[in-house]
């Protein structure tokens, strides 16, 4: 019996064998009632199945179709999220952005110390910038047209999945991959927050489609190295995962290995070229970030002084909670994932990172959609082997199947995507909005300081006001100071005496008009604060976990 081809459903039908009686005209008398021993089973091939509403069969009828549903998509999920994750989403994107636009916004350590650099930023001040000449620099523009602008990136990420999954395996892999990557809880968390992991995972999806895989249609070897570029001169960890796939691509490639080296330093030298340029206009001197990142993040391991885990991390925690539910296929798509090198990719980087005392969940953001590859692997195989039955059912039952895993990871992931995007962590969000809108007449004189862990708020680019702001700092040892503290350690070891010393009631003009803490705190210092005429004005629900110095509430005192 011939073999099903993957894209035809097939159907059983009995044929008669050379049995019956000839007619006059020459043609043989069908009986009413054959016998079951004169026939046999044959294959019949029919149209390939469609489900799911028309409008989503649709989107794949053309790239462009499929990029304005994911485009849709992501917009709507950047304007869903109401919630604060890590300090980088500000304080290293668009604060330095509203500085770089407007001349005032904070500058943390890392671009004193010169370890970062501006080439991501400058997306976003050329975006105030355009706001600011049309006279459009309103607040509320000024916080959600960045995210719609990194949700455009995020839908190109969401696209050249599709493709490279597609390129690789099949395009029933790549609808499996999509999927995965659309109902991942972290990916609708993350990826259109203003993050350079976020752009990093963006480049580097869009590298690994133009890589030439071998055995595979051959794009122009410079799209993926300038990707490659890209990516490291934002976050210069891209390499960890690329390293081993450009050397893979020498290796496969050793007879043109020297144009390919030469197309690969032109690259480098044309990205590296434009970032430093963009570097030496906003630092004012020749810096190199890539250097300076790797100096202190990697061989001082200043990382370490934010927090340590060990080294199993990643693999019982880190993984695990980003993927979700997502762990059980990425676990058995193992060994149903024919693309091996998929595999490497993600253990290789989760062993480097391992590597380093500091760790977030964010720095798994690239491998994500390597991971929704190797899920979609699995996922795929599990529908297909269903669908190999030989009678009718087998086609109910594979669709059945198909909807089973779908509503099973909408349901595993949608109530945390939910909870996380608009409920936890929003009382440092909601925080800046009251401030914001508190006595607009009086802005100009308004004076907050933020009595909490450092970088706990958004800052000057979410206000869009130059008021007087400070924090709690929290700055590293840089120059080996013996017995150094920080001063949000030095506050949070005696918070009275740091009032007493700090809050002098003499200078009412340098006095803050704002107190704004976490509701831990605000236990240990209620008496001091009163005693200096503040009084509750507003609390803000932040988290149902309240943990260390981060409170369920985040609470405003206001001066009398």
């Amino acid at each position: 019996m011939p073999k099903e081809s993957k894209s035809s459903a097939t159907i059983r039908r009995r044929k008669r064998k050379s049995v019956g009686i000839h007619t006059p005209s020459g043609k043989k008398d069908q009986p009413d009632e054959p016998y079951d021993s004169n026939f046999e089973d044959v294959e019949v091939k029919t149209e390939p199945m469609t489900s799911g509403p028309l409008a989503l069969q649709r989107l794949f009828k053309s790239e462009w179709t499929l990029f304005l549903g994911l485009l849709a998509f992501r917009c709507i999920n950047a304007l869903m999220i109401q919630t604060f994750y890590v300090p980088d989403e500000y304080w290293q994107s668009l604060e330095v952005s509203h500085n770089m636009a407007f001349g005032y916004g904070y500058l943390t350590w890392e671009w004193k110390a010169g370890l970062r650099g501006y080439s991501y930023p400058t997306l976003f001040a050329a975006l105030y910038k355009i706001l600011a000449i049309f006279k459009l620099d309103y607040r509320i523009f000024l916080i959600k047209l960045p995210r719609i602008l990194q949700a455009i990136f995020a839908a190109l990420c969401d696209l050249y999945l599709y493709k490279f999954s597609s390129k690789i395996a099949n395009q029933n892999v790549a609808k499996w991959s999509l999927l995965c990557q659309l109902t991942c809880w972290f990916t609708f968390y993350c990826y259109t927050r203003t993050l350079t992991n976020s752009m990093e995972t963006v480049l580097s999806t869009m590298a690994l489609f133009y890589f030439p895989w071998p055995g595979k249609p051959k794009k122009a070897h410079w799209k993926y190295l300038t990707l490659v570029g890209m990516a490291i001169v934002i976050r210069p960890t891209a390499a960890i995962m690329w390293a081993p796939l450009v050397l893979w691509h020498f290796f496969f490639n050793r007879s043109v290995v020297f144009r390919i080296l030469k197309t690969f330093a032109e690259r480098v030298f044309i990205v590296l070229t434009l970032s430093s340029i963009v570097d030496r206009i906003f630092y004012g001197k020749w810096e190199n970030v890539q250097y300076n990142f790797l100096k202190q993040n990697v061989l001082n391991n200043i990382g370490s002084f934010y927090g340590s885990h060990s080294w199993h991390w990643y693999i019982t925690q880190g993984l695990p909670v980003v993927l979700g539910s997502q762990t059980i296929a990425l676990v058995l798509g193992l060994r149903k994932c024919q693309e091996r090198i998929c595999i490497f990719l993600v253990v290789w980087t989760i062993f480097i990172l391992s590597l380093l005392d500091h760790k977030e969940f964010r720095f798994l953001l690239p491998i994500v959609p390597l991971s929704m590859h190797i899920c979609a692997s699995y996922l795929n195989q599990l529908t297909e082997n269903t669908s190999e039955k030989d009678d009718n059912k087998s086609v109910k039952s594979k669709y059945s199947t198909t909807q089973l895993i779908v509503i099973f990871l909408i349901a595993t992931n949608l109530p945390i995507a939910l909870y996380t995007c608009l409920l936890h962590q929003r009382g440092t969000i909601d925080v800046m909005k009251f401030i914001s809108n508190d006595n607009q007449k009086t802005l100009n004189d308004t004076r907050v300081l933020f009595l909490m862990p450092c970088h706990s708020t958004p800052y000057y680019s979410y206000m869009h006001r130059n008021i007087s702001m400070r924090f709690l700092t929290c700055e590293p040892n840089l120059t080996g100071i013996s017995n150094y503290t920080d001063e949000a350690e030095i506050f949070y070891q005696n918070p009275i005496s740091w009032i007493s010393e700090n809050l002098n009631t003499t200078e009412n003009e340098h006095m803050p008009t704002h107190l704004i803490m976490f509701s831990t705190l605000e236990r240990v210092i209620f008496n001091s604060i009163s005693q200096l005429s503040f009084k509750k004005c507003a609390k803000f629900f932040h988290s149902h976990f309240a943990e260390g110095r981060v409170g369920k509430y985040v609470v405003v005192y206001c001066k009398n």
